[in-house]
């Protein structure tokens, strides 16, 4: 889940979980971890989720991924929103928006990041890399 309250997660030399630092975000990356032991990317963890390491570094993503998952929520809103679950180039899954046509929005399209927080809800906006254009199969 995409908090937007504790955007920036600042590794500090000694520390295992790291410290909240909501005054360095920045605007245009997302920011994920990666555990120093086994090198996994993950989103927002206190622990890796392979080896259990509590030693996990700070690192920015370059904003580009793929859509593994796309849905339309029809509930608790006035009209139908897309909610994607994003893997990103670096390898951790985030949840947030894509923004286009529902019809348009399918698994494995290219997206990228637009903004990463939506006024809303808070979570990352994304935006299709590829036209959404779906040929008759």
């Amino acid at each position: 889940m995409y908090h937007h309250s504790v955007d920036v997660a600042r590794q500090t030399a000694g520390s295992a979980a790291g410290l909240l630092d909501p005054a360095s975000r920045d605007a245009d990356t997302i920011l994920f971890q990666r555990c120093t032991w086994c090198g996994t990317a993950m989103y927002h963890r206190l622990l890796c989720p392979v080896c259990q390491g509590s030693d996990l570094r700070t690192e920015r993503s370059e904003g580009t991924g793929t859509i593994r998952h796309a849905t339309v929520v029809h509930r608790n809103t006035p009209a139908a929103r897309n909610v994607s679950l994003v893997e990103m180039a670096e390898g951790f899954v985030v949840r947030g928006r894509v923004m286009g046509p529902l019809i348009g929005i399918h698994s494995g399209d290219r997206v990228r990041l637009s903004t990463v927080k939506d006024p809303v809800r808070g979570e990352p906006v994304f935006q299709l890399v590829d036209e959404p254009y779906r040929a008759w199969t």
